[in-house]
């Protein structure tokens, strides 16, 4: 029996090809995602921490143990340093963001576009195995006749 030989073989490695590099890229856009919102999260727990520390160096002036300005400053600067960081990390996971919309649009193409011929190869290996049992009954058919001719003599 013959095997079944996709003319487009070449091709559907190819659009696999493109196909998983569409999804390195996505993976690599969400790693880099990931890693900018933990840096958020970083400084968001940096701004408590430090906002505490704030709260402590004013409390302590409530209780009449006087306020250390130096010590009140520097929490008040580092706060606002990390906010300012915070707010350019979002700033840039917004732009990540449009980058990955752009990226998961390549992806779903080159999914589409191989499902295409992977499609393709289905219909085209049905259509062979048909064209095979076909030709399988045709040939069991003329056995059979010449098997019954054999066996019963020339009736003709």
């Amino acid at each position: 029996m013959a095997a079944f030989v996709f003319e487009f073989e070449a091709v559907l490695e190819q659009r696999r090809r493109v196909e998983r590099e569409a999804q390195v890229a996505v993976a690599a856009l969400e790693g880099e995602r990931l890693a900018i919102e933990d840096r958020i999260r970083g400084c968001q727990h940096g701004i408590e921490r430090e906002r505490r520390e704030l709260s402590a160096h004013l409390s302590s002036a409530a209780e009449g143990q006087g306020v250390a300005l130096d010590a009140v400053r520097m929490q008040a600067n580092a706060g606002l340093t990390l906010v300012g960081r915070a707010q350019q990390e979002v700033y840039k996971l917004a732009g990540l963001h449009k980058k990955i919309d752009e990226a998961r649009l390549v992806l779903l193409e080159a999914t589409t576009r191989r499902r295409a011929i992977e499609l393709l190869r289905e219909q085209r290996f049905e259509a062979w195995k048909r064209e095979q049992d076909r030709r399988e009954a045709s040939a069991l058919d003329d056995l059979n006749v010449m098997r019954a001719g054999k066996a019963g003599g020339s009736a003709w």
